[in-house]
């Protein structure tokens, strides 16, 4: 995974999956169930030890990413969260800037504070050839759960904010900059060896309104990070960027980007991967389904993007219906890939 992401052409590329410790896996449903609430495995560091671990005791993969989620810095600010079931996560939610003054940074690291220490633990208990990702989610697609208070269809509260008060909404992005920098080098300093940045929504933005909230904030992260480890592997993932992907990977200073599904291959590969590494991109549901058909494009990614720097992952997470044997059969191919 290091050397991928030091831009060397491999035989094989490392792969790992987003979302690899999930419900997909019974022995994570059995975790989970004891944990109680889903905020209490997330704050859990043995258990989150645990389902951090559980995929790769399966499917030898070449890296574990750290098992938390990207609404713990909201919890961390103080903004109330709760996971419902059939609902997903529902918070308190922030409208104006008037409102922001019920977030504070005071208790950010007491409260994320289980988080490094399962960070810390992972650094331990992993295999030796396998790299620790850290993550945090970018501040954009952050912002749009903390203003929405719960997942989105067409973003109406966040969108109404950024065209109608700007400046005030440029107060919760400073925030969350401030706070997702400090939680990823925290992440970092308790053994993290790459953190990716996670923009889910990031395609849910006009062309005109995308570097300002996606471009200019990652950029600001990753600039605040390399001060301190200038070298540090940081892997972006603007979901849906489609042709202002080009620009983030110039102006933010990613080490690898992560393709969503429907990026092109080809114009990945002419575009992107000169500059960095990329990451990417079988769709999550070609992994429920299986069978030849998944085999075929995996060796069809692994051939287009194979004469350059690559990292295999899917081009997003694995979904819960997804049968376990389908990701056995994903990484036997993998492991038996020569270039």
């Amino acid at each position: 995974m290091i050397r991928a992401l030091k831009k060397e052409t491999l035989d094989r590329p490392p792969f790992w999956l987003m979302r690899q410790a999930g419900r997909y896996l019974p022995e994570y449903r059995e975790t989970r169930a004891n944990a109680g609430s889903f905020l209490d495995l997330c704050y859990n560091p043995k258990l989150a030890e645990e389902v951090t671990l559980q995929p790769l005791r399966r499917y030898n993969m070449d890296a574990a990413i750290l098992f938390a989620d990207i609404l713990l810095i909201p919890d961390a600010l103080g903004q109330p969260l709760a996971y419902k079931e059939g609902e997903g996560p529902v918070l308190d939610a922030v409208r104006s800037a008037k409102e922001l003054a019920s977030l504070s940074l005071d208790n950010l690291h007491s409260v994320l504070n289980p988080v490094y220490e399962t960070v810390d633990r992972l650094s331990s208990s992993l295999p030796e050839s396998c790299t620790l990702i850290g993550f945090a989610g970018a501040p954009w697609t952050v912002a749009t759960y903390m203003v929405e208070g719960r997942g989105s269809k067409d973003y109406v509260n966040i969108k109404k904010w950024i065209y109608s008060d700007p400046d005030g909404f440029q107060q919760l992005i400073d925030l969350l900059i401030i706070s997702t920098t400090e939680y990823l080098l925290k992440q970092i300093e308790a053994g993290a060896e790459v953190v990716q940045i996670f923009d889910t929504w990031a395609g849910v933005l006009p062309d005109e309104e995308f570097a300002k909230w996606v471009t200019d904030p990652t950029a600001k992260i990753i600039t605040a990070i390399r001060a301190r480890h200038p070298d540090f592997p940081i892997i972006g993932f603007p979901k849906g960027a489609g042709g202002n992907l080009s620009q983030f990977v110039k102006e933010t200073g990613v080490t690898a980007v992560s393709l969503d599904t429907a990026a092109p291959l080809e114009w990945a590969k002419t575009e992107i991967q000169p500059h960095v590494t990329v990451q990417g991109n079988l769709d999550p549901i070609l992994l429920v389904t299986g069978g030849q058909k998944m085999v075929d494009r995996i060796h069809h990614i692994l051939e287009t993007l194979g004469s350059g720097s690559h990292i295999f992952n899917l081009g997003h997470g694995i979904i819960p219906q997804t049968p376990p044997e389908n990701v056995g059969l994903l990484a036997d191919t993998l492991h038996n890939w020569k270039q």
